[in-house]
């Protein structure tokens, strides 16, 4: 049995490899292909599982991994941190696609329990294929980026709370208030103790635990499996208890470390997860599961992103951050499919939602994959049409006249407030420009001239009038963005001084080919920085303390951090 089990595996591996290999070579999420491993050796084609119930053990183990590290991620702090943007147009989002799912599955005759679980599993987007695709890209520092990043908190927050009441009482289908309140208590019972241990106890026990690094990653196996036990014992799900447990420990300086430390042992399970969901599948009611799969699939890729950029639009973001944020969401979640693999576990929903489900993951994946990697072709495309959901009142539209400005200052975050104060030592006009309604909020508050929009808008530049600037900074990230400015500059400001951002030496090195003036290298100007206050002041400790005492209080007061976000340690 074990040796046949064994071979099952290596089959099952070697097939998911080959396939995974060719999901590559075409620039496909793995998940795809895991999907059709699973489809290929399942019952619909090869037909190579025969140990079903011992996959089935290995993908609930990758669900509790992956539920452990979403659990690691979601620290009070940094959701504290995702702002009004977020939550607003995470909130809208998630409500306008849940009344557009509900309405899906009522359409199709589902019962009312299976269309709430379709509207909260269409409502998700996926946390892994986003991150991936704004690394890919570099983008994940960009506004649109950490928008998009917000939202994917506010929607796993909420993820949470679903999974909690999806898992209530396993099979009972009738669930009442008093049945959710007293589940609530339970939850509470066991969740706050686990919680003030790993605020209050391990944090003490810090160099004990994260001294070794084997004994760290036992630790933290022994934690997640151990908290997911004990709710399951409790009545809850194996699930909720393994995300509880993440959570319980998201505040850790260590956290982060045991999030890489489990992600090898995650993704080999989580594969199984997948290749076994794939097997599943059953195409002998394909020809029925095609209208809900179609319905399901206009849901995600037309009305969520229209969501998406209808709230942003609302609250005063450009078109372009607006849509490239849309895009990057307009897909479901490997958490809907997790919901839906326990919905049917269950029997709360029928084979056919579960089928039409991963069928819209598998389409929307793709979909979205190719429309966020192509974002700024497709934005070109759809341009015209989106001036609708671009509120007309824009920030630049505050009654001003507007200057001739000797210096302009493109991104007011990253550096851009230690250009203004020494604008203003140099006593000339100057202009900031920015995308981000809270930075404009905060400048318009200081009285600083800004104009509103992207500077890839060329009415924006037109109406900045670049040709008389002496002096132009851009603290931007994006290097396509700098190159298009240097375009730009010279044949309408040549002898203007550009300073520009770059993120490598390879950017740098381009940028000063195109003639900008001077590239900032951030690695480069902390280095000299350094180096220099140690020719100044030696090896002396307590000169070093005072430095450093200054760069916390610089943070402290210039970005907003107080003492909790920056971990002090004393000399």
């Amino acid at each position: 049995m074990q040796h046949d089990l064994f071979i099952e595996l290596s089959l099952i591996i070697a097939i998911g490899s080959g396939i995974a290999l060719i999901m590559r070579l075409l620039r496909q999420p793995l998940i795809i292909g895991h999907i059709l491993t699973g489809i290929i050796v399942g019952p619909s084609v090869l037909s190579l599982i025969s140990s079903a119930e011992t996959i089935e053990v290995f993908s609930k183990i990758g669900i509790a991994l992956l539920l452990f590290i979403i659990g690691l991620g979601l620290n009070p702090k940094v959701i504290r941190e995702v702002g009004k943007v977020t939550m607003i147009a995470g909130a809208s989002q998630i409500i306008i696609t849940g009344i557009a799912g509900f309405a899906v599955g009522s359409l199709f005759g589902l019962s009312k329990t299976e269309s709430v679980v379709l509207a909260t599993a269409l409502s998700f987007s996926s946390t892994i294929i986003v991150l991936k695709l704004l690394s890919d890209k570099k983008e994940q520092s960009r506004l649109y980026g950490k928008i998009t990043v917000g939202i994917l908190l506010v929607q796993d927050v909420v993820a949470t709370i679903a999974l909690l009441v999806f898992t209530a009482h396993g099979e009972q289908q009738n669930f009442s208030l008093g049945q959710l309140a007293f589940l609530t208590g339970k939850g509470i019972l066991i969740g706050v103790p686990l919680v003030l241990i790993g605020n209050m106890v391990l944090p003490k026990l810090r160099k004990l635990i994260a001294g070794s690094q084997e004994f760290l990653f036992l630790f933290s196996i022994g934690w997640g499996f151990g908290s997911a036990a004990l709710f399951q014992l409790a009545g809850f799900s194996i699930e909720i208890g393994a995300l509880f447990a993440g959570v319980s420990l998201a505040t850790l300086p260590y956290a982060q470390e045991i999030s890489s430390r489990l992600r090898p042992l995650r993704d080999f399970f989580v594969v199984v997860f997948f290749i076994n969901l794939g097997a599943t599948l059953s195409f002998s009611n394909l020809g029925s599961v095609v209208p809900l799969t179609l319905s399901a699939l206009f849901v995600v890729i037309v009305i969520k992103p229209w969501s998406v950029i209808l709230s942003m639009g609302i609250l005063g973001y450009t078109k372009n951050t607006s849509f490239k944020t849309a895009v990057s969401l307009s897909q479901i979640s490997e958490f809907s499919l997790v919901l839906a693999s326990l919905a049917l576990d269950e029997n709360r929903i029928g084979a056919n939602v579960a089928s039409a489900l991963t069928f819209v993951a598998l389409i929307s994946i793709a979909f979205s994959t190719y429309t966020t990697v192509f974002d700024d072709g497709v934005y070109t495309f759809l341009e015209k049409h989106l001036l609708l959901f671009e509120r007309q009142k824009t920030y630049n539209e505050r009654g001003k006249k507007r200057k001739a400005y000797e210096l302009v200052l493109f991104g007011y975050d990253r550096g851009g407030r230690e250009f203004i104060n020494v604008f203003k030592t140099l006593g000339k006009k100057f202009v900031v420009i920015d995308y981000d309604p809270e930075a404009i909020d905060a400048l318009e508050r200081t009285g600083i001239d800004f104009l509103y929009g992207d500077a890839t808008d060329q009415e924006l530049l037109d109406e900045a009038d670049l040709t008389k600037a002496r002096m132009i900074v851009s603290t931007i990230t994006d290097f396509e963005t700098n190159k298009g400015l240097v375009r730009l500059l010279e044949t309408t400001n040549p002898s203007v001084v550009f300073i520009s951002h770059a993120d490598t030496i390879e950017q740098a090195s381009e940028l000063y080919e195109m003639g900008v003036s001077y590239v900032m290298l951030p690695h480069y100007i902390g280095s000299e920085k350094i180096s220099a206050f140690i020719k100044k002041s030696g090896l002396k400790k307590s000169e070093f303390r005072k430095f450093r005492e200054k760069h916390i209080a610089y943070l402290e007061t210039h970005f907003n951090a107080d003492k909790d976000q920056i971990e002090v340690v004393e000399d």
